[in-house]
């Protein structure tokens, strides 16, 4: 009798954008071979309040698989719903954009929650509120500005027994593959939060020009726009 093959292991990338986020200009065509070029085997797309990201990039993907999400700008701060197929409203209370998440059987990650380079991340008054609700808090996000942060959230998951996620945050094709977390192979989401508590982080810090990127890209998108060449 041969010995059992060791499950899988994948690379997973658990946080990405493209050009439906109005901060990235990242053509699907473009982010799936980026993808594949760095070996990335499972790609969660969660542009900015919508899933059609993750819809658009799904069709284009060969040779990795993508989980369609979405991440949400709550009354409370950004929350990531993965494993969604329609968008989840925008504005609505940390509490009630957890249970739509949950409504489509996805699963919930707070990104950055300490980050000091953005507006938007979840407060903390508000994540203590909800952490018995979450499935994942990222503990390495590549687009941090200071390591710090990304130890603050590691500290905070580990102190409350959260699954820790890793993402590239990736706006740009440049982003993709800066961190990732490999793990055993999934069926569902079950399955996915049991193997992300077991994983291993690889990644570094993006560094601050893509900022830079980011806020060029945002006033490019608003020029074309105005001039009727972006659809």
């Amino acid at each position: 009798m041969s010995d059992p093959q060791p499950p899988r292991r994948v690379k997973v990338d658990m946080h990405m954008h493209s050009e439906v986020s109005p901060d990235s200009r990242m053509r699907p065509a473009v982010q799936a071979r980026r993808i594949r070029e760095v070996g990335i085997d499972v790609a969660c797309a969660t542009d900015h309040n919508s899933v059609l990201g993750g819809l658009r990039l799904r069709e284009a993907a060969d040779g990795f698989r993508v989980i369609v999400g979405s991440e949400i700008l709550s009354r409370d701060g950004e929350i990531i719903g993965l494993f969604l197929e329609k968008d989840v409203p925008a504005r609505l209370s940390a509490e009630e954009t957890i249970a739509r998440i949950r409504d489509q059987g996805g699963l919930v990650i707070v990104p950055h929650p300490f980050s000091r380079n953005r507006l938007n991340h979840i407060g903390r008054a508000a994540l203590d509120r909800v952490r018995d609700r979450i499935d994942a808090i990222e503990v390495f996000n590549a687009r941090e500005a200071f390591t710090s942060d990304n130890l603050r959230a590691a500290e905070y998951a580990s102190e409350h027994g959260i699954a820790g996620a890793v993402a590239s945050d990736s706006h740009r094709p440049a982003e993709i593959g800066a961190a990732w977390i490999e793990m055993e192979d999934f069926p569902d989401q079950a399955a996915f939060v049991r193997s992300l508590r077991e994983g291993t982080i690889s990644g570094s810090l993006s560094g601050q020009i893509v900022h830079l990127w980011t806020r060029y890209d945002v006033m490019r998108k608003w020029l074309a726009r105005r001039l009727g060449r972006w659809t």
